[in-house]
């Protein structure tokens, strides 16, 4: 299974099929068909799995200045894109900040420790490969219980979920 990103800044019209389109100016998510006439981003899957496995879920994340989603993991992979704002994620790579416009892939259980901008609001949207016995749970996994217990500023709104047998 594979999932790419594609931004379409003048619009995008799609047909039935196994992609995610996002709205951007309107904050909403289709599934397949969909005609978006501003800026648009557009999730592709291909090489869908056997039906009833998986699930596809779009959700939003708003931070607000210095969110920090303690270091934690997901249980499938996915694309995020920077709505506004900037986000540093720390891997067993490095870190790297990401800005408005740029985006970024996290495989499953992938930890990551996420630092959202000291100074302003920072929000990404995303495209989650997902088992389906995750289907309306939340995903997040923090790796040190106690963090488990700590403050969240992270706000997240599921946009779309579905199962992926398109």
């Amino acid at each position: 299974m594979n999932l790419s990103l594609y931004e379409r800044p003048d619009g995008v019209e799609t047909e039935d099929g196994p992609r995610i389109v996002y709205d951007i100016d309107r904050g909403e998510a289709f599934l397949g068909s969909a005609r978006v006439d501003g800026a648009a981003l557009v999730w592709e899957i291909t090489g869908v799995p056997r039906p009833g496995e998986w699930i596809v879920r779009c959700d939003r994340i708003d931070f607000p200045p210095g969110g920090i989603p303690y270091r934690h993991v997901h249980p499938g992979p996915g694309i995020r894109r920077i709505l506004h704002g900037e986000l540093t994620i720390d891997r067993a790579e490095g870190a790297h900040t990401y800005r408005t416009g740029e985006a970024w892939f996290e495989d499953a259980d992938d930890p990551v420790l996420a630092t959202a901008s000291p100074t302003d609001d920072t929000a990404f949207v995303r495209v989650m490969l997902l088992p389906a016995e995750w289907a309306g749970r939340r995903t997040i996994r923090h790796l040190d219980p106690a963090d488990d217990e700590r403050p969240k500023l992270q706000r997240a709104t599921i946009l779309l979920e579905a199962p992926l047998d398109l």
